[in-house]
C-alpha cells in the first residue's frame, strides 16, 4: 500500500523523535567500542631515558634487551578467592575452595576478560592490581594463623577479609595463598575497617615477610647454610657493592635474629623494597592522583611522562630491575632472561603482558580519593592563609600541592646538564640523605611530594620517620634525643629527624590551623 505525503511526514517525524529520545534520556545507546593503542612496555628507546641517573651515574642501571624481556612468559591470572581472618571464616570454606576447578581469567593465549569499553579495561586493570605474584601452599591452620596475626599485627577489613592476600586454585584439591599483589602495598585499612585502594598501604609487610625467620634458622639442620641463604637474599635485594661502607654491607656481620630485628623495626606504611635498604627504607607511595606526578619513587628515580612510563615502572618494580646491570653488578645474578636460577625464578620468572599492564595503568589512573571527613571551617581557612603567607605553595603548589620537582639531597652536587634535563630546585631541604645517596634507587634527589590525601596517609618523611603531621611540625624532632614516632632504625632509641624546618617556628595556634587545613586536602 502506498503511503501519502502526510503518512510519510508522520513516519519521518516519528523516526526523528525516536532518534532524539535516544540522545536525550531515552533508550541508551551502546557505548562506542574502545580500541586503545597500547604502548610497548619494553620500548628500548623509551627505557633509555626513563630513569634519572643514580648519584653515581657510572652505576646507573642498564636494562635487559627487548628480545630477552619478551621471551619471559606471561603470568597467567587465575581466579582468586577471599582470605578470611580465622575467626570470621565461614565453616567449610577452605574445603569448598579445594573442590573448585582452576580458572584462568587472563593469559597470553585464549583467556581474556571482556574488553569492549574503557570501563571494561579499567575493571580488568583492577583484576591485575589484585593479582598475586607469588603463590605457594597454604599450610597454616587456624591456631597458627591466630599466632601469626598476633605477632605481626596483620590487618583485615570490616568483613574479616584480607585486602592484601588471596586464596588461589591452580590445581583442583590444592589450596594456595597468593601474595605480593599491588594491593599488598597499596591498600589501606582504615580504623573503621574500610579499605582505600591505591593508598599508602598499612599492611605490616616487613613483619609478615620475616615472621619466624629467626626460629626457622635455629631449627635448621644446617644453620650456617640457612644464614648464608638469608644473607644472599639480602644482598640481592639491597646490595650496593660499589659502596664498600654502605649500610647494606652490615648484613655480612648480622645473625638471622638480627636480620629479622632489622626488618621488624620498620613500621607499617614503610617498606625496604628492592633497591633500597632496611637501614634507609622508603615510605610506601600513595597511587591516588599519580597520573599528575612527573616523578615516581621518593628519590624521583623514574620519569613519568605518559601511561607507557607507568607500565614500564610497574614491570621494573615487579622484578625486571633485578635483571638490570649496575656496572658489573646484576642483582639476580644473571642478565639472561631465558635462564631461571632460583633467585631469578622468585623475581622475574614471569611478566605481565602489555595488555595487562595497560589495563593496570588505566585502573591506577582512575583511582579517586575517598570522601574526606575533614570539613572546611574558620580554623582551616586561617590555616590556608598561613600556608600562603609562609610560602608553602612555592613547592606544594595548588591544585596538585606539589610543583613536581626534584630537590637535591644534602651533600649532593647537581651534575652539569641536569637542570636542563630534569626539574631541579636550586636548594636542598636538608632531610637525611641516606636513601638518595647510598641505595640502588638513590638519584641524589628527593621529589617534592604532594600534600593531597594527608588525612589518610602516614607515616611521613621519605623514610616514614614520624607518624603524624603533629610530629612533623614538632621542633623537638631536630634534637638528637628525639624519639622518632615512625621508623626509628635498627637498634636506635633516639635520633634527630632533620630537615624541612619550614613551619617549625610557627605559633601553636598557627600550627594547629595549618595542620587542620592540610588535613582537608
Amino acid at each position: 500500500m502506498k503511503t501519502g505525503k502526510v503518512g510519510r511526514s508522520v513516519c519521518v517525524l516519528f523516526a526523528v523523535l525516536i532518534a532524539l529520545s535516544s540522545i536525550d534520556g531515552g533508550q541508551a545507546q551502546k557505548p562506542a567500542a574502545y580500541r586503545p593503542v597500547i604502548p610497548k612496555t619494553w620500548d628500548e628507546q623509551a627505557l633509555a631515558d626513563l630513569e634519572v641517573p643514580l648519584a653515581d651515574s657510572s652505576r646507573s642501571p642498564k636494562d635487559i634487551s627487548a628480545d630477552d624481556y619478551y621471551r619471559i612468559p606471561v603470568r597467567p591470572i587465575y581466579k582468586t578467592y577471599p582470605k578470611y581472618h580465622p575467626d570470621r571464616e565461614p565453616r567449610g570454606y577452605q574445603e569448598w575452595i579445594k573442590r573448585q576447578e582452576p580458572v584462568v581469567l587472563w593469559d597470553d593465549g585464549v583467556h581474556r576478560p571482556k574488553l569492549e569499553t574503557e570501563a571494561d579495561w579499567i575493571k580488568a586493570g583492577e583484576l591485575v592490581y589484585n593479582t598475586p605474584v607469588f603463590v605457594g601452599p597454604h599450610t597454616a591452620n587456624a591456631a597458627q594463623m591466630r599466632v601469626f596475626i598476633a605477632k605481626t599485627g596483620d590487618l583485615y577489613d570490616k568483613n574479616g577479609i584480607s585486602p592484601f592476600t588471596f586464596y588461589v586454585v591452580r590445581e583442583r584439591g590444592r589450596l594456595e595463598t597468593g601474595e605480593v599483589a599491588c594491593a599488598e602495598c597499596h591498600n589501606r585499612v582504615m580504623p573503621d575497617g574500610a579499605v582505600i585502594h591505591g593508598a599508602q598501604g598499612n599492611r605490616p609487610v616487613e613483619q609478615v615477610v620475616f615472621f619466624g625467620m629467626a626460629d626457622d634458622a635455629a631449627k635448621a639442620k644446617t644453620p650456617e647454610r640457612f644464614l648464608a641463604t638469608i644473607r644472599q637474599a639480602e644482598r640481592i635485594a639491597f646490595a650496593v657493592p660499589w659502596q664498600r661502607s654502605g649500610p647494606s654491607a652490615q648484613f655480612n656481620r648480622l645473625s638471622a635474629a638480627e636480620i629479622e630485628a632489622v626488618h621488624f623495626a620498620i613500621p607499617p606504611g614503610v617498606f625496604a623494597r628492592q633497591g633500597t635498604t632496611p637501614f634507609a627504607p622508603a615510605k610506601l607511595p600513595d597511587l591516588v592522583g599519580v597520573k599528575d606526578r612527573r616523578y615516581l619513587d621518593a628519590t624521583g628515580l623514574v620519569r613519568h611522562r605518559s601511561l607507557g612510563d607507568l607500565m614500564r615502572y610497574t614491570a621494573l618494580t615487579q622484578g625486571m630491575d633485578m635483571l638490570a646491570r649496575y656496572g658489573d653488578f646484576i642483582p639476580a645474578g644473571t642478565g639472561d632472561a631465558r635462564q631461571s636460577p632460583s633467585v631469578f625464578a622468585q623475581t622475574a620468572a614471569e611478566r605481565y603482558s602489555d595488555e595487562q599492564l595497560y589495563a593496570l595503568a588505566l585502573y591506577v589512573y582512575s583511582l579517586k580519593p575517598p570522601p574526606n571527613p575533614n570539613r572546611r571551617t574558620a580554623l582551616t581557612t586561617r590555616g590556608e592563609q598561613v600556608f600562603v603567607r609562609e610560602g608553602c605553595a612555592a613547592c606544594h603548589t595548588p591544585p596538585l600541592y606539589t610543583n613536581n620537582t626534584l630537590t637535591p639531597a644534602d651533600g649532593f652536587t647537581v651534575p652539569e646538564g641536569h637542570r636542563g634535563r630534569f626539574d631541579v630546585l636550586p636548594m636542598s631541604v636538608g632531610t637525611d640523605p641516606a636513601l638518595a645517596m647510598t641505595t640502588r634507587r638513590g638519584t641524589g634527589y628527593y621529589k617534592v611530594p604532594s600534600l593531597k590525601g594527608l588525612w589518610y596517609r602516614g607515616p611521613f618523611e621519605h623514610s616514614g620517620s614520624v607518624a603524624t603531621l603533629e610530629d612533623w611540625f614538632d621542633p623537638r624532632r631536630l634534637r638528637d634525643d628525639y624519639v622518632p614516632t615512625g621508623w626509628k632504625g635498627y637498634g636506635v632509641k633516639t635520633r634527630a629527624v632533620k630537615g624541612h624546618e619550614y613551619g617549625l617556628d610557627l605559633s601553636s595556634d598557627d600550627k594547629r590551623a595549618l595542620i587542620d587545613f592540610l588535613k582537608t586536602l
